[in-house]
């Protein structure tokens, strides 16, 4: 997996003015200050566990490769900068200063700092604590950090998302449409219809309500978060 060419490929499509007009000209591998801000969350997400080793960095550059020539560059960065975890959170405003214009951008960070957060097979608390905050500071919905999450780690037990079978930052028309399309596909009166035994029409039953509460589940937390947003 290559950060910079994931990267390269997005600059190189046409991509909606609105979103990107006022992203810094070039590719956000040549930007200094994009690198360094990286370079710096890589190595300091390392030190998030308490236990920073060599082989981070490998597992670092695998993801976020440096151009040629930089290579050097960023290794001295990144064994400087991952001696604490203090400092982060102003490289993370920077870059979402730089780039707020180019969410997808800054959404692809945060997918690369999983995988590096996963490479060794366990994520700490205190890793997934640090990759939650560099969301937050990036300005991304807890929906998108959830579904980050879930894409890495897999889905917690009972996610409502997982149940409709839609993601987890979907706009709630479509949440309602996916509601509406697997309560149509698992109700009662389908398999009543179709003659099946009281023991399938049961499960169907069950099925439904599980359907019913995961889009109930769904609503209610984005009640929460609209109503905290506006506080």
């Amino acid at each position: 997996m290559s950060f910079w060419r994931k990267i390269a490929g997005l600059a190189a499509r046409n991509l909606d003015e609105a979103e990107c007009d006022v992203c810094p000209p070039g590719l956000p591998g040549e930007d200094p200050a994009f690198s360094t801000a990286v370079t710096a969350l890589g190595a300091k997400l390392a030190k998030a566990d308490g236990n920073a080793r060599s082989s981070d960095y490998a597992a670092f550059s695998e993801v976020f490769q440096p151009g040629t020539g930089s290579e050097g560059n960023v290794r001295r960065l990144y064994q400087l900068a991952r001696q604490t975890t203090r400092g982060f959170e102003s490289y993370a405003r920077r870059l979402q200063k730089r780039y707020h214009a180019c969410p997808q951008l800054l959404e692809d960070v945060v997918d690369g700092l999983f995988y590096v957060a996963t490479s060794d097979g366990v994520v700490t608390g205190d890793e997934l604590a640090y990759l939650e905050r560099v969301s937050e500071l990036f300005g991304q919905s807890p929906l998108v950090f959830r579904r980050l999450k879930a894409t890495h780690l897999g889905a917690e037990a009972g996610d409502p998302y997982v149940v409709l079978g839609v993601a987890h930052d979907a706009a709630t028309e479509d949440v309602r449409a996916a509601w509406r399309a697997r309560l149509s596909e698992a109700h009662p009166d389908r398999a009543r219809a179709r003659g099946l035994p009281p023991e399938f029409i049961e499960v169907a039953e069950a099925k439904a309500a599980a359907i019913n509460a995961a889009f109930d589940s769904a609503m209610r937390e984005r009640k929460a978060l609209a109503l905290q947003g506006a506080a």
